[in-house]
């Protein structure tokens, strides 16, 4: 039987500051059976552009990104981060609404997937052999994967195989951490006020972690942790399905 043959798409907060998140990807999709193809000439995908109001260095970093992963093969496309996901899911198709690049556009777009989403959609997996962490967890959900990719039972679905680990739900667990990228600089104050929110209800659960699959969001709410010198960790699903093996 061939096997299923992947893509990476490493985002820039996992290149820069969570590599480890990256290699523990590579090593949850080949420990399930897939080929990992690792383009080293890969960048951003250009959401902080985007977000930001430069539409056309966006077009830019993403005409890029499309050549960069675009071939003749059905190789699938996986990201550690819905962020990026949703980017490529979503806001490319106005970024390259008028363009000639449209076509090459919409077959690259119907192979791109969240990691976790890969797994159970594609993959039909809801359980990494081995993997084991003694604890409990409570889970957020980011806005990118809940509302640009429509995931939520995925993720908790293999953290419920994971040996050791119970789920605690915390309150409003779909409301956003307050990181947002540039709303985060932009509007320090309420972004703190939202993190601090969003800690605080994890705390209330008595998690020994918060995990979530965009390590964007992770940063931010371990930046306010650490500040606050609380009692909790973070961690993204990557690191938690390949812990134990």
């Amino acid at each position: 039987m061939a096997r299923t043959i992947v893509d990476i798409f490493i985002p820039c907060f996992v290149d820069q500051l969570f590599p480890e998140t990256g290699m523990n990807m590579v090593k949850v999709l080949e420990r399930v059976g897939c080929e990992v193809n690792y383009n080293p000439n890969q960048t951003c995908c250009g959401q902080p552009a985007f977000n930001a109001g430069f539409f056309d260095e966006a077009r830019e970093v993403a005409t890029k990104f499309l050549d960069d992963f675009s071939n003749e093969t059905s190789h699938y496309i996986v990201a550690p981060s819905a962020s990026c996901v949703g980017m490529v899911r979503n806001a490319y198709q106005d970024i390259f609404v008028k363009s000639s690049n449209l076509v090459k556009y919409r077959t690259m777009q119907k192979k791109v997937y969240e990691f976790t989403e890969f797994l159970t959609d594609v993959l039909g997996v809801t359980s990494i052999p081995g993997a084991s962490l003694p604890g409990v967890y409570t889970y957020h959900d980011s806005c990118s994967a809940l509302r640009e990719c429509h995931i939520k039972a995925g993720p908790r679905a293999l953290l419920s195989n994971v040996e050791g680990l119970d789920l605690v739900e915390m309150v409003d667990n779909e409301t956003c951490c307050g990181f947002g990228g540039t709303f985060a600089v932009k509007f320090e104050a309420i972004s703190v006020a939202m993190a601090e929110q969003k800690v605080e209800n994890a705390l209330a659960t008595g998690a020994d972690y918060i995990v979530s699959t965009d390590s964007s969001c992770l940063m931010h709410l371990e930046a306010y942790i650490q500040k606050q010198k609380k009692p909790i960790r973070t961690m993204h699903i990557a690191d938690v399905l390949a812990s134990g093996w």
